[in-house]
């Protein structure tokens, strides 16, 4: 299930809202005994985080649950970073949040308060240390917003408590808001600099068509920029530029508009690969403000990559 994208947050008693968490959001599935981690594109995430497949083991058979597996840096924070590059001292987890199936029964009819009663009851307590429970937030709509910045953590989800489970939907019951400048983008472009990568050039899907938005040349560390340009170059690059509103007339105040001139630097690409990206704020000319790489998502379509609007 999906999760609509809103500048502000629902209020009421049928409300209730969660910490939104930089990881990768995953099904935990237990069947005929073995247990394995799927993403939300469908890849097999069991290997990568086998640490987090092992501490599944203790689910009844027949039982999937879904949540956000999460690196936690020395501060206890999520770090998407931590989590891509498997950083030393990061601490990894499964934050549970959604109980699908359980020993066999499926119960996605029900709603979200049953399903995390459920959750809570009778799969959290054979659960390890890495496991654990996604709580929620008992406050206004306000002050969690209030500690969720304070806190420097990305944002909150909301949900109805009523909600039934609609795998694959973005259907309004759950939605998103972030507090936190920085969301995924589709990365269409980059420019070289002798043999390696000077910048990546991103954008977001609006339907069918490919928006730019920012060349992106921060937060690269040396190791991470040869291993993206070696992502770039596999079999990926184009003739023709994927992205619909260039070449832009002027460079625009924050000199990030991509004129024909400075396109003539760019090689294209498919727009296969996702990046996440941290930036200061969106421009009027609907641009990225200092704009800087944190790694790459191999989890995210990116068909399924549209703007995000946090809070002011």
């Amino acid at each position: 299930m999906q999760c609509l994208p809103v500048v502000r947050l629902p209020e009421g008693p049928s409300w209730e809202y969660e910490v939104k968490l930089d990881g990768y959001r995953a099904l935990g599935i237990k069947s005929g005994g073995r247990t394995k981690l799927l993403s939300q594109n469908g890849k097999d995430l069991s290997e990568r985080f086998s640490a987090v497949t092992a501490a599944l083991a203790n689910l009844p058979d027949e039982t999937v649950i879904d949540g956000e597996i999460v690196a936690l840096d020395e501060n206890g924070r999520p770090s998407f970073g931590a989590l891509q590059s498997g950083s030393r001292g990061a601490q990894l987890r499964f934050f549970a949040f959604d109980l699908l199936f359980i020993a066999g029964r499926d119960i996605q009819k029900r709603s979200l308060e049953e399903r995390r009663q459920l959750l809570r009851q009778r799969v959290m307590p054979e659960m390890g240390e890495i496991v654990s429970y996604s709580e929620t937030l008992e406050a206004s709509a306000s002050d969690v917003i209030a500690a969720v910045k304070e806190q420097g953590l990305e944002g909150v989800i909301a949900k109805r408590r009523d909600s039934v489970y609609e795998a694959g939907r973005r259907s309004g019951a759950w939605v998103k808001m972030r507090v936190n400048k920085g969301q995924e983008f589709v990365i269409g472009g980059y420019v070289p600099a002798g043999t390696n990568l000077d910048s990546i050039v991103i954008g977001y899907y609006e339907g069918e068509k490919l928006i730019y938005v920012a060349r992106v040349r921060n937060g690269f560390t040396p190791a991470s920029r040869s291993e993206v340009f070696k992502q770039l170059r596999r079999g990926r690059e184009t003739l023709r530029c994927p992205f619909v509103n260039l070449p832009q007339r002027d460079k625009g105040r924050w000199g990030e508009g991509l004129t024909a001139e400075k396109m003539a630097d760019c090689r294209w690409l498919k727009p296969e690969l996702v990046a996440q990206i941290e930036f200061a704020e969106w421009t009027e000319g609907d641009h990225l403000r200092h704009s800087k790489f944190v790694a790459l998502r191999d989890d995210r379509d990116p068909k399924d990559v549209r703007r995000e609007t946090g809070a002011s």
